[in-house]
């Protein structure tokens, strides 16, 4: 098979364990610049340039795209599902998992366990969105936050006031949500392929910070996940439509809450936490699935 890998930089641990594996299987293998490709759009023939050259003859993509170019990145994936290829991940589906609020809102819909979310434009409604969610302690999020940043926990009502204050004099998009204590700054991220969860690890934050991203000095180790959560994790991905997605899961008391999913997880922290071969597993996934012209939006929104 020829498989294009959309990535910025070839030396990230993903993008290579990724080319290691095609390369393995005797697969053709590149990895494209997503932002160095650029497009004719035309209804005869479609076409994507890269470097002065067409792109041509792709059986399938893998997008590891970043969340700072999403508009154009999901654009060149667009662009070559009209060509026929394959994306593991198809450009509406990482488009409705990026946006924050319109996920939570297509999880909620589905019924999906959530943590209580408040979501308001006005000043003037803050003491309400504070008492909607119970109170303090409360988290504040940036709707376009990634890796844990521009995500705070307001201990007081004083403390919560000024920061969505804050935030709301800078026009940014936020959304208030309920803290989970129980949850101990732990979560649980599952990766799933296909309609399975083929990994899960369970991500502490470092003593005295509540963020467990493990960019932000968490440590992750292997975890054994409950059929609840299994299932939860599974039903997020799908009804984002990502047939790869790495899904972050809190344990609260009143069972799991979905708290994001991510449509390019990172591979390294959960290859080396639970010994598995995740990039053989996508591989394989593609292998299984790739079709010309098998693109097809699952899920609604």
């Amino acid at each position: 098979m020829k498989i294009g890998i959309l990535s910025r930089n070839k030396k990230l641990y993903s993008t290579r364990r990724l080319v290691e594996v095609c390369e393995q299987r005797g697969h053709e293998v590149r990895v494209i610049d997503t932002l160095r490709c650029y497009m004719n759009i035309n209804s005869s023939k479609p076409e994507i340039h890269y470097r002065g050259e067409i792109l041509e003859g792709y059986d399938a993509v893998i997008p590891r795209i970043g969340a700072s170019v999403t508009f154009y990145g999901t654009a060149v994936v667009r662009q070559f599902e009209m060509m026929g290829v394959f994306s593991i991940n198809e450009s509406v589906a990482i488009t409705r998992s990026r946006d924050k609020l319109r996920s939570l809102q297509l999880m909620s819909r589905k019924g999906l366990g959530l943590p209580k979310t408040g979501f308001a434009h006005s000043p003037d409604d803050v003491q309400d969105l504070i008492k909607m969610v119970g109170g303090t302690p409360l988290v504040i999020k940036l709707l376009e936050g990634t890796q844990g940043i521009g995500v705070v926990l307001a201990e007081t009502k004083k403390a919560a006031e000024s920061v969505i204050e804050a935030f709301m004099g800078l026009k940014a998009n936020i959304l208030v949500q309920e803290f989970i204590k129980e949850a101990g700054g732990a979560d649980i991220r599952c990766l799933v392929v296909g309609d399975k969860v083929v990994a899960a690890m369970k991500r502490q934050g470092a003593e005295g910070e509540f963020r467990s991203n493990l960019h932000r000095g968490g440590s992750a180790e292997l975890v054994k996940i409950t059929p609840a959560e299994r299932a939860t994790a599974v039903k997020a991905a799908n009804i984002m439509g990502l047939n790869m997605a790495g899904v972050d899961l809190l344990r609260a008391e009143r069972g799991p809450l979905v708290m994001e999913v991510n449509s390019s997880p990172g591979l390294e922290g959960i290859e080396q936490s639970t010994g598995k071969d995740v990039a053989g597993m996508l591989i394989d996934f593609i292998e299984k699935n790739a079709r010309p012209n098998k693109t097809r939006t699952r899920g609604q929104g």
